[in-house]
């Protein structure tokens, strides 16, 4: 597989170690990969719906800002260490705010409600034109995230890198997304809302089996404890059929790992409602950390 990229749909990264010949062993895949001002502001201007007032203010809150960045330093400490490995690095432009490239977007609405995670495709995008442009763009994203998943080498594995807001904030997704926030975020508000482990891995499906890989989690939380912070096993989401993360970890037993990180370890600092410097010492110490529990898959 060779680098590449679709404008405002996906970015294809091929990081290779010195010695490393042929296909990758190991995709890091970024489905919320989409955090610049210009990712929302490109796709909503063609939009021909009329969209919720400040939507880009949920389009902040809800972006996995410092996931792309720690994907990459972890993927290139990885290749340093170890020279003969290739990683791919796949990254959506593709705002959650109008389509999410880690849902499946053809369940009925119910699937997500059960699973408590947020729609596929958003309530606003009502249009007929407007929806096939961001199901297009979805398609787009999704064939070259298979086919990146197609190309590794035998045996494989795969990190889905997510980055999430510090607290749980108890607020649905719908037209009065935007001013619902603005008060979850108050600074009497927010407070109140239960605070998130620093790292979470979404392993845990429907029947309470976990799908998370012994031997990377191991080194993770060893890494990470010197730190005082927690490891959860689910904490936060649930391993749902109505995501592509479900199909990806329980397709690969044991060789694939969704993993959550708090935003405000890699942001300097966090804010909720617009673009978020990541700090590159922050993200260089999570990545060496990470690098480590790539590397215990072999």
């Amino acid at each position: 597989m060779q680098a590449y990229a679709i404008p405002h749909v996906v970015e294809v990264h091929i990081i290779r170690g010195a010695a490393s010949e042929g296909d990758p062993d190991l995709l890091i895949e970024v489905p919320h990969g989409a955090t610049a001002r210009e990712d929302f502001e490109e796709l909503a201007g063609r939009m021909e719906g009329p969209l919720p007032d400040g939507l880009i203010d949920f389009f902040f809150v809800n972006t996995d800002v410092g996931a792309f960045e720690l994907g990459e330093a972890a993927a290139r400490r990885l290749v340093e260490a170890a020279p003969t490995r290739c990683v791919a690095l796949v990254r959506s432009r593709v705002p959650r705010t109008f389509v999410d490239c880690n849902r499946q977007i053809e369940l009925d609405a119910s699937a997500f409600q059960a699973g408590r995670v947020t729609p596929g495709l958003m309530p606003w995008v009502q249009r007929a034109a407007d929806q096939a442009l961001v199901r297009g763009r979805y398609a787009a994203y999704m064939q070259t995230a298979n086919e990146a998943l197609a190309s590794l080498r035998p045996g494989g594995a795969v990190l889905l890198l997510h980055t999430y807001a510090p607290r749980e904030v108890g607020v649905e997704v719908g037209p009065d997304i935007v001013e619902r926030l603005r008060w979850a975020y108050q600074a009497d508000v927010v407070e109140r809302w239960p605070l998130r482990p620093e790292l979470d891995v979404i392993c845990r499906d429907q029947e309470g089996r976990d799908w998370s890989p012994a031997a990377p989690l191991e080194v993770l939380e060893e890494g990470v404890r010197p730190w005082g912070w927690r490891l959860g096993r689910g904490a936060t989401y649930p391993l749902h059929p109505s995501t592509v993360g479900w199909s990806r970890v329980v397709e690969r037993p044991g060789r694939a790992l969704c993993l959550e990180v708090r935003r405000d370890l890699l942001a300097a600092p966090f804010a909720p409602f617009e673009a978020m410097r990541i700090g590159e010492a922050k993200v260089a110490a999570l990545a060496e950390v990470l690098a480590s529990a790539l590397a215990a898959w072999g």
